[in-house]
């Protein structure tokens, strides 16, 4: 009890910013259809030699707290860090909802067999999402993100990189080896992500021009 006490919440409100999650889950729910709309395979012949390997689905399955434990890193770490990748994924999010409710793409889904834990966890996530949202990929995105930010920040280290980098990577690739998206799916994600970093950065330095100028006029 008294070591409820002793933690300030007010230095943690910024975290309820991640209330964001739930209302982006909803909102990608309503563009999960081929509803009035043709659907389109971005599938290469590359993606037609890469197998189905439904372990692969436990790391796919983890993503989004892996995402969450990610951005609470980030959080402690560096707020001005959290903040930006809040952003980012926010603005990468709606996009990609505008993607998919223009351009809807889909892929062939391969028949699960077998009882085994992998199995059944990989029939639960094809039962839980329908074949459409694919590109740019949502996993795909918001790994990278996570993964570029880390590479770039103030406090990275060889422990923080290999870490995020690595279980970034497995996600990335756990797409593909379930049958949830294609590569260009994973291309246009990593497009998107560096396309949304590059107008944010834009913004904050015309922003921080103008601060200046403000502070330089002030003190005339």
């Amino acid at each position: 009890m008294n070591l409820i006490k002793r933690i300030d919440w007010k230095k943690y409100s910024p975290l309820l910013l991640m209330l964001m999650f739930p209302v982006l889950g909803w909102m990608y729910a309503l563009t999960n259809n081929i509803e009035n709309q043709e659907v389109y395979s971005l599938a290469t012949a590359v993606d037609e030699t890469i197998p189905f390997v439904k372990w692969f689905a436990l790391p796919y399955s983890v993503w989004i707290f892996y995402i969450y434990v990610c951005l609470f890193y980030f959080f402690k770490k560096d707020v001005n860090v959290y903040y930006r990748n809040l952003m980012t994924y926010a603005l990468c999010a709606l996009l990609c909802y505008l993607i998919y409710s223009v351009f809807q793409t889909t892929v062939a889904r391969p028949p699960v067999i077998g009882d085994d834990p992998f199995s059944l966890l990989m029939k639960y996530i094809y039962n839980r999402d329908q074949p459409y949202n694919c590109f740019p990929s949502i996993h795909c995105f918001s790994s990278y993100m996570v993964m570029r930010a880390i590479w770039t920040s103030s406090f990275r280290n060889k422990w923080n990189v290999t870490l995020i980098t690595g279980m970034s990577s497995l996600i990335i690739m756990s797409t593909l080896f379930v049958k949830q998206h294609v590569i260009m799916d994973v291309l246009g994600a990593v497009f998107l992500v560096e396309v949304v970093t590059a107008a944010i950065i834009v913004v904050e330095r015309r922003a921080k021009l103008a601060r200046e100028r403000q502070k330089s006029t002030f003190g005339a």
